[in-house]
């Protein structure tokens, strides 16, 4: 296994909170977090972005429009006015410090780049908190991956796609400890490929019991879900 956990055994399945308990909570705040560890979500995930005065923010879109009461993209607005929206039942758009700060030491995190040139800052805010064990960087974006490993290559990263005809490959290019293709195109022999290849499999968008089963009796290492509770005890 490449990165941090060289040699080490694999994780057992794990719940991976998709935006926080989004199912419940508005996304990507520090309330839906707090929802997914109350659930005993073993993974928090987020998506983080630069606000105008280049400080990292935790939303997913690239505009305000669709989270917050808010309109125009998240890069033309400062920290301040960013902060004045409100993102859903009173929340605020978190900094990626906050985001990291409530979840430290009691849940693990993936932590998706939205855009280049925050890859820097992503990993000197994780290294300042001792965090690097416990993190997965992802991104749909391979460049933004293999400069991640060229700044730290003991950084676990991740390579999410929709489809591709050899996702390990994919992933192995830019120096990814996971590959994580839909939910859809997930099988045996590519679980096991993964795995072979000291690879682990993550799989989006899974909220339903069944399909949540059978996703871990076939062998992926975790699911992201809206619904931390889908399964119980992992």
């Amino acid at each position: 296994m490449a990165g941090r956990d060289a040699g080490r055994e694999s994780p057992t399945f794990v719940k991976i909170a998709h935006r926080g308990a989004s199912a419940y909570e508005p996304e990507n705040t520090i309330r839906s977090f707090e929802r997914a560890i109350g659930m005993k979500a073993e993974m928090v995930e987020f998506d983080v972005r630069q606000s105008l005065d280049g400080r990292l923010v935790v939303i997913h879109d690239a505009k305000v429009d669709r989270t917050t009461g808010g309109k125009g993209p998240v890069a033309g607005k400062t920290l301040a006015e960013l902060k004045e929206l409100d993102a859903g039942k009173g929340e605020r758009i978190p900094t990626f410090e906050e985001a990291l700060d409530a979840c430290s030491g009691r849940a693990k995190l993936v932590i998706e780049l939205k855009e280049s040139g925050i890859e820097e800052k992503v990993i000197r805010e994780i290294g300042a908190r001792g965090l690097g064990d416990d993190v997965f960087i992802v991104s749909f974006n391979a460049p933004r991956l293999r400069l991640v490993k060229a700044l730290d290559p003991g950084m676990r990263t991740g390579l999410i796609m929709f489809a591709s005809g050899n996702p390990v490959a994919l992933a192995e290019r830019c120096g990814a400890d996971a590959v994580a293709p839909f939910r859809w195109f997930i099988t045996k022999g590519l679980v096991e490929r993964a795995r072979s290849r000291g690879l682990y499999t993550f799989t989006w968008t899974v909220d339903d019991e069944g399909k949540a089963r059978a996703l871990r009796d076939m062998g992926v290492t975790g699911i992201v879900t809206n619904r931390p509770d889908i399964l119980p005890g992992g």
